[in-house]
């Protein structure tokens, strides 16, 4: 009941800013556990952004979780003018390469599910983690702007604009 456990969706922007699901409800992860909605109500913010639950490696805070229907939804920012690993992590999220969110909690409260796994009902939520592969699959970055894709609308936009005003 006291040891930490790993769980775990997310996207970035050329700032750092971060949103995603951190943990979807309604279906189990990897091993069978389903954590119920109500269980993240303890939760205190902010919350420590690591690259691969790696204590080592804070990227970022976590500046925002709402509980809604559909799951646990973060809000964050990588640190990006001060910490060199976070610029790199941004890179990895813009890329595709790391698309993954995963909570680290301690259970407080659980009751095993018929066959395998448990429902959790109440955890110490101690941080969530930008990870490759989470233990939830539908635990994923939600927005991954860049510059790029918005000087790239900007431009269709403007030629748009342009090509109504000419005349044919």
């Amino acid at each position: 009941m006291n040891r930490l456990e790993i769980k775990a969706s997310f996207g970035v922007d050329d700032a750092g800013a971060i949103t995603g699901t951190a943990w979807p409800f309604g279906t189990p992860d990897r091993v069978g556990d389903m954590i119920e909605k109500g269980a993240f109500a303890g939760a205190v913010l902010p919350l420590p952004m690591l690259f691969g639950h790696d204590p080592n490696q804070p990227v970022g805070i976590w500046e925002a979780a709402v509980e809604t229907d559909a799951g646990l939804e973060v809000r964050g920012r990588l640190l990006i003018d001060d910490v060199a690993r976070a610029r790199e992590v941004r890179a990895l999220v813009q890329s595709g390469a790391v698309t993954g969110l995963s909570i680290g909690f301690r259970t407080l409260k659980a009751a095993p599910r018929a066959g395998r796994g448990r429902t959790i009902s109440a955890l110490d939520l101690a941080e969530i983690s930008l990870v490759t592969i989470p233990s939830h699959p539908r635990a994923r970055v939600r927005t991954a702007k860049s510059a790029d894709a918005a000087i790239a609308l900007a431009e269709a936009i403007h030629r748009a604009a342009s090509a109504l005003r000419t005349p044919a």
